[in-house]
């Protein structure tokens, strides 16, 4: 059998293929063609047991096509993917090596690859994200002018409802008018694109049971639950509650010593696309729903109103992990009991 660890990056690929004896029995860079990596790899078809590639930025490409060609893929989990630190030397060949060796032991860390057919659904949402991030940028901006020309507050939905006629009878400075006026356009077209992805997944995706069941959950609209449901894909890779809401960054990263705290674990691991829906939701929810914003005050009188959103939203993704496991609707009495 013949163990394939790709080296992947923006422009070229580092192929290794290791036999089991663990021998090197070729190494190429290639450029990022598929055609070329399938060609220096077809004369082993019936051999390979697998084939690694690491999860970069540009993996799409790569794992479809050798999939699509018949071959075993594995999505390498880089993150988890530590060599002997003592290491001297290393470059793309040891990485590439290194990979195929670990998946040869059966020690490789592997991640998720996401069905292809929801995969641009996905990415559509992640953009609107970012153009919902880039939207309140914008308010805080035009509230800013606001408070330090005028002494005055605006808030965000007054923000949204203004107009070019009603943004020139605020009273601004002339000079920085033209600021306020280049925010206030940026804005309308920012709203006009979000509704736009919004409408095209929503016509893609139709009236799916799965992601309807998630807007039973106080704080979770269509886009919430749009977003929850892609990011996840199948709810079945996560063994427990528990599992999934650190796969979400609901919960500590801490490292314990005889119950003092060492240190801090990798904060970030995890998915930070879920982390930013189920803060927006815990926001909603403390806003809509009084169970949600009694155990919200209760953290926060403990500690502060950060980490108490971040209590609600652990509870909101423990919540979704059954609703779309058990396929049940949402139960506000044992989630915040």
């Amino acid at each position: 059998m013949k163990y394939i660890g790709i080296d992947l990056h923006s422009d070229n690929s580092f192929v290794a293929v290791l036999d089991e004896q663990d021998e090197l029995v070729y190494r190429k860079r290639l450029p990022n063609r598929l055609e070329e990596i399938l060609q220096a790899i077809e004369r082993w078809r019936g051999e390979v047991s697998g084939i690694a590639v690491e999860s970069t930025f540009n993996w799409y490409w790569l794992v479809d096509g050798l999939m699509e060609a018949g071959y075993p893929v594995h999505l390498v989990n880089t993150a988890a993917v530590k060599q002997y630190e003592g290491l001297k030397y290393g470059d793309d060949e040891r990485d590439a090596q290194h990979l195929a060796h670990l998946m040869r032991l059966g020690l490789l860390p592997e991640g998720y690859i996401y069905p292809k057919a929801r995969r641009v659904w996905r990415d559509l949402l992640r953009k609107r994200m970012q153009l919902v991030q880039d939207r309140s940028r914008q308010i805080i901006h035009l509230q800013t002018m606001v408070q330090r020309y005028l002494g005055g507050r605006i808030s965000g939905h007054q923000v949204k409802c203004l107009t070019p006629e009603t943004l020139a009878q605020l009273g601004l400075p002339e000079q920085i008018l033209p600021a306020a006026q280049a925010h206030l356009a940026v804005l309308g077209v920012l709203t006009e694109q979000i509704e736009r992805l919004e409408r095209d997944v929503k016509a893609a995706i139709g009236s799916d049971v799965e992601y309807r069941r998630l807007q039973t959950t106080p704080g979770i609209g269509t886009a919430l639950a749009l977003t929850i449901w892609l990011e996840v894909g199948d709810i079945g890779r996560f063994a427990s509650p528990g599992e999934f809401a650190s796969y979400c960054r609901c919960v500590n990263s801490v490292r314990l010593s005889n119950g003092k705290k060492k240190g801090e674990g990798n904060g970030k691991n995890g998915n930070r696309y879920l982390a930013w829906a189920f803060v927006e939701a815990a926001n909603f929810a403390v806003r809509y729903s009084q169970e949600a914003k009694v155990f919200y005050q209760r953290k926060k009188s403990k500690t502060n109103g950060v980490v108490a959103i971040k209590a609600v939203a652990h509870k909101l993704a423990r919540a979704c992990y059954y609703l779309m496991r058990d396929d049940v609707t949402f139960d506000v009495k044992r989630c915040f009991a």
